[in-house]
């Protein structure tokens, strides 16, 4: 833990999407709390899952093929994975775990389900995130907070998005409306108006971002690659506009925040659905169409359901994809699109950054969930906390 002379928290934050590629980690030094937070970045680096881990998760995240003994194990596994990630990120920004004050891991999430159903007589909304976080307290010496989203749920909420609270503290402006973008395994969005309070925020899930697309370049290469690398396989082809026309039909593009949705929504099934209806179109036309339909499905959902928009700031994988980077500019000009690179966080760190300091507000007893967002019936604070000690 730091010492009293240095009013920094040197907090790590712990993430992997739903693009199942690794453990991004991020080294931060967090002054004050709430609006008044600072944060200075440290380090920040992804640590690959091996090819046989990302397998793993995979058929955990399916009812089909996760069993009970996969998902128990995999939860350990990937809590020691999580772990050395963490002790890796201090050595790489030469900090001992001693001085570390808290570790905040999102997990992998493998189910989310947000919409109540009706289980042995309850309705039930349910989500999961493996990664445990005792194993993490235990190899590190850390203060662990972990599994934030149930706490939310239980408050009726969503359960998602909980990086708007974050987009709140760092990002709002008082003169200029602005679009903060994520482009993960699935794309999210936070609106910011200007000069706005908390419970001014709009944010939800727009629909797919790496997900489809990495499906669809493993698909289209028989396995060759991973995903479209810069979105060149994309870049190459062109748009099929009566197939986007169909894809921007989609129920969940019209469904009124707050919602959130994940792979059981635009994962595989869906893919296998847009490939039926792609039939006779080149696989760089598929790719094209589809890194389309995720640029235009975030510009859909900021002109449904946010103000005017002013500028936009992306973070996540998908800022990597020229294809969709170069729509999104087309789609939401005049105003810019920029990463968050410009404002001193790297596109590929913003969310292990933000639960860095999640984790923070838990640990300060402050509630970071947006009801605005989430549709909580009230603030709350999130997370577990398992607490640290001796190595």
């Amino acid at each position: 833990m730091t010492g009293n002379a240095d009013p920094r928290h040197l907090v790590i934050g712990l993430m992997s999407g739903t693009s199942f590629d690794g453990v991004d980690a991020a080294l931060v030094a967090i002054r004050g709390k709430g609006t008044a937070t600072k944060l200075e970045l440290l380090a920040h680096d992804t640590y690959p899952y091996r090819a046989a881990v990302r397998r793993l998760v995979a058929e955990v995240s399916v009812p089909a093929t996760g069993t009970v003994d996969k998902v128990c194990r995999a939860n350990a596994l990937l809590g020691e994975l999580f772990a050395e990630a963490a002790i890796a990120i201090a050595k790489e920004a030469g900090v001992t775990l001693r001085r570390i004050h808290a570790i905040g891991s999102h997990g992998q999430t493998i189910h989310h389900l947000p919409q109540p159903t009706r289980v042995a007589g309850r309705l039930v909304a349910a989500t999961l995130q493996i990664g445990e976080p005792s194993i993490i307290a235990e190899r590190t010496g850390v203060t662990t907070v972990a599994d934030f989203r149930p706490r939310d749920m239980a408050c009726g909420g969503q359960g998602a998005p909980l990086v708007p609270y974050v987009d709140y503290l760092l990002f709002r402006h008082r003169t200029r409306g602005r679009l903060l973008l994520n482009i993960g395994g699935i794309a999210n969005v936070t609106y910011l108006p200007p000069r706005c309070r908390a419970d001014q925020v709009v944010a939800f899930d727009t629909g797919p971002g790496n997900m489809l697309l990495d499906g669809l370049a493993s698909t289209q290469t028989g396995g060759r690659k991973k995903f479209d690398r810069g979105g060149a396989m994309a870049r190459r082809g062109t748009v099929c506009e009566r197939l986007l026309r169909k894809l921007m039909r989609h129920p969940y593009l019209r469904k009124t925040p707050p919602k959130s949705t994940g792979r059981e929504t635009f994962g595989a099934p869906f893919a296998q659905r847009l490939l039926s209806q792609a039939e006779g179109l080149a696989p760089e036309d598929i790719l094209a169409t589809a890194s389309a339909f995720t640029a235009d499905s975030i510009h859909d959902a900021a002109t449904r359901f946010a103000g005017p928009v002013g500028e936009v700031i992306a973070s996540g994988g998908g800022c990597h994809n020229q294809a969709v980077m170069a729509r999104l500019a087309e789609r939401f000009a005049p105003a810019p699109v920029h990463t968050t690179d410009a404002f001193g966080i790297p596109l590929d760190a913003k969310e292990a950054v933000a639960f860095a300091i999640l984790a923070h507000e838990t640990l300060a007893g402050r509630p970071c969930n947006l009801p605005s967002a989430t549709g909580a019936a009230k603030p709350a604070v999130l997370g577990k906390i398992i607490p640290g000690g001796p190595l």
